[in-house]
């Protein structure tokens, strides 16, 4: 057996500013070749424990630790920063965050500058670092024109380049569509089997990391270890659902059959599954009594585009050309499709953030261009994937509240609904902290509070997911669906096919600025001519229907659809 790279042992920490610890008696091994995904709940002490592996505990987050934190067989508090960084490499949730340099080629080239390595093996390095990540034909590009599985690939580069011995990646698929997604837990799984790196991974999306294998899911809950299992092992149990992590879509479906899930099953992907001739007629039996899903009744057409197109100032590229879509009150949609596709720049141009050069937006037969973003806000509310580019008040309270006193609304009114909104969104025993002290997925659902307290009729979000955990995710969903439930238009702009099969009924697929598809979501996952073109995912509820012999797939996704929000959530 090798030695461990990374050690636990009895660990604690508490940050000075709380008044109790974030982790308590952590022991954990890791050791050089292993690949470990990190889950739990938001708050759960994940990203404290990344901040201890990556040296930012205790170099830039001051606080009390117990026990000890070994790597390679040297306590940490021993380190400085930089010595651990040329040991373990860490990969940001926003690769925006992590480039330095003008260029491709300086952003890799900066650890190796700030070692003074000269320029002939300084220029070897590089190059052998984007070869390695396939960006070698990127290295004049500026990071900011690349898309976002290709900054992932850069900021990965950035730390390989220094021949690091542990991988530490951060929610590596929040900003990333499926189909690259999947491609960068590939990449991941090809970078540790060249290098022989360990791996830790935080992650929300487990079924998505577990398209590829990983030694151990270390489960935390409550600052603690909860759990350190093989994947077939922790699946197989109940630690996810009682600690609010989603499980993978088919076994959902298969409990729904009543299916006892084994780890003798191989359950870690759909693809390892095994099933017993007596599980498939469960499952078969299943789809049988669970009637189809009846058809939406008719509403009245409440937003209509027509022949939209817009080209951004100094781009040859059209990035929307033609886009004509309708969406009536009170339904559900979800807009998908790849990065880059034009789904965001659609949003803005329905919000009035930029303005068209052809086409035209009507929202309940007025033409929006004759209005003003305040007037268009009253009527259409727009939560942005980044929280950090709305949020402009100190206090969360204050920032909640922004919205309703512009607007003169009286005093007790704004409290009652801010408070209504705070605990809704799971922010109520934050009410009375500051912004800048919440994690990125708290900063999320700020900006979510502050744009559903206006309670607007439509209200398009982006990302509105992106960084929560189950629990939140799904108190997040259920209120909008409370809020759909009274008559307001839910339209979603997601990389998340779970949220699209479960909170959407209709989907706007984008690919190279037009829309592709505008079909139910179930048949929009099923289709492989769609799925490969807009860059998104099959849902495994359809693998799982071909290997239990039905031949309609697509209604055995609609039906677990259908039975989900009907008795899956109560």
């Amino acid at each position: 057996m090798t030695e461990p790279i990374l050690q636990f042992n009895h660990f604690g920490f508490q940050y000075n500013a709380q008044a109790e610890p974030t982790l308590y008696d952590i022991n954990l091994t890791v050791r050089k070749g292993e690949k470990l995904l990190i889950a739990g709940p938001s708050g759960c002490g994940k990203s404290t424990l990344a901040h201890c592996i990556n040296g930012l505990i205790p170099f830039s987050y001051r606080g009390e630790s117990t026990g000890q934190l070994t790597i390679k067989g040297r306590e940490t508090k021993d380190l400085g920063i930089f010595e651990i960084s040329r040991t373990v490499g860490t990969v940001l949730q926003d690769p925006d965050g992590q480039f330095i340099g003008l260029t491709v080629a300086e952003d890799i080239a900066f650890a190796l500058e700030n070692d003074c390595v000269g320029e002939p093996e300084l220029h070897e390095r590089v190059l052998r670092a984007a070869k390695l990540v396939n960006v070698q034909d990127h290295l004049d590009h500026a990071p900011h024109e690349l898309s976002g599985g290709q900054k992932q690939r850069v900021s990965l580069a950035g730390v390989m380049v220094d021949d690091v011995e542990l991988l530490l990646f951060d929610e590596p698929l929040a900003n990333l569509d499926p189909a690259t997604g999947k491609q960068a837990m590939e990449l991941i799984d090809e970078i540790q089997q060249k290098t022989g790196a360990a791996v830790i991974i935080i992650e929300h999306r487990l079924e998505d990391v577990l398209h590829c294998d990983v030694d151990r899911i270390v489960l935390m809950g409550g600052g603690r270890i909860l759990a350190d299992r093989t994947p077939d092992q922790l699946l197989s149990g109940d630690w996810l659902r009682e600690n609010g992590i989603r499980e993978p879509l088919y076994l959902t479906a298969l409990r729904y059959a009543g299916v006892t899930i084994t780890p003798a099953m191989c359950p870690r992907s759909i693809r390892s599954l095994r099933l017993s001739e007596e599980d498939k007629e469960k499952v078969r039996a299943w789809f049988r009594a669970v009637p189809e899903p009846e058809a939406p009744a008719e509403r009245p057409l409440q937003l209509e585009a027509e022949e939209i197109g817009f080209t951004y100032p100094g781009r040859d590229r059209q990035t929307l050309h033609g886009v004509s879509a309708s969406i009536r009150a009170g339904e559900r949609v979800a807009i998908v499709g790849t990065n880059g596709a034009g789904k965001s720049t659609f949003a803005k141009l329905l919000c009035g953030f930029e303005t068209q050069q052809s086409g035209v937006f009507r929202f309940e037969g007025e033409d929006l261009a004759a209005l003003s973003i305040k007037e268009r806000a009253d009527r259409i509310g727009y939560v942005m994937q980044n929280p950090n580019q709305m949020i402009s008040k100190v206090m969360i309270f204050d920032e909640v509240a922004l919205g309703l006193r512009t607007r003169g609304v009286a005093e007790d009114e704004v409290r009652e609904r801010v408070e209504e909104t705070l605990k809704i969104c799971g922010l109520w025993p934050f009410r009375s902290w500051p912004v800048s002290a919440l994690s990125f997925g708290q900063k999320k659902r700020v900006t979510i509070a502050s744009i559903l307290v206006l309670r607007p009729r439509l209200i398009l979000l982006d990302e509105p997911t992106a960084g929560q955990d189950y629990r939140h995710y799904t108190e997040i969903m259920e209120f909008l669906a409370a809020l759909n439930a009274r008559g307001i238009t839910t339209v979603m702009i997601t990389h998340d096919m779970h949220l699209m099969l479960e909170y959407a009924e209709r989907a706007l697929v984008f690919s190279h600025g037009q829309i592709i598809a505008d079909a139910d979501c179930a048949a929009v996952l099923t289709d492989p001519a769609i799925i490969e073109e807009a860059s998104l995912k099959e849902t495994s509820l359809y693998a799982l229907a071909a290997r239990c012999g039905l031949a309609d797939g697509r209604a055995f996704v609609r039906r677990f659809i259908s039975w989900e929000r009907e008795v899956g959530r109560g």
